[in-house]
């Protein structure tokens, strides 16, 4: 687990250099991809499917990026897109390809189509994640401006 960790963190904070976040938010980027993965491998040992494990994983990158977001005056992109690097089935979706190359059709399919779920099981988890943030601003907003 303390190997996943580190190279969790390591691939978000380079991804971070890559994405020209400042140099101040890039232990804030590994930190955000390594909570990330390791919420994710955390399910997967615990026999959760890869999708669902995503789906959790990319809502926990969001929270925790609209956290940091607002704590550091950065705008959210920068963590989220780092930290969600990660998640990202690129090798499934190599393999994918790799099966549709030496005609194994079936296999290519299976394989491209879990890559698929994954992604976009990683953009409903972003997307749940900000809807539930507007909400509960909306309902401050309305809290205070009854107070007034």
């Amino acid at each position: 687990m303390i190997v996943h960790l580190i190279t969790s963190f390591i691939a978000s904070a380079a991804f971070g250099i890559l994405f020209n976040a400042p140099k101040k938010s890039l232990l804030k980027c590994g930190f955000v991809g390594m909570a990330g993965w390791f919420v994710y491998i955390f399910l997967v040992n615990k026999e959760f499917d890869a999708v669902v494990a995503s789906l959790v994983a990319a809502f926990v990158i969001a929270v925790i990026s609209q956290i940091f977001a607002r704590m550091y005056k950065t705008p959210i992109i920068i963590f989220s897109v780092a930290g969600i690097i990660p998640l990202v089935p690129g090798g499934l979706a190599y393999d994918a390809m790799r099966h549709f190359v030496v005609n194994d059709y079936n296999g290519a399919i299976q394989l491209a189509a879990k890559a698929f779920m994954i992604s976009g099981a990683i953009a409903v988890g972003l997307v749940i994640s900000e809807v539930l943030y507007q909400l509960i601003m909306k309902i401050k907003f309305k809290k205070t401006k009854k107070a007034h």
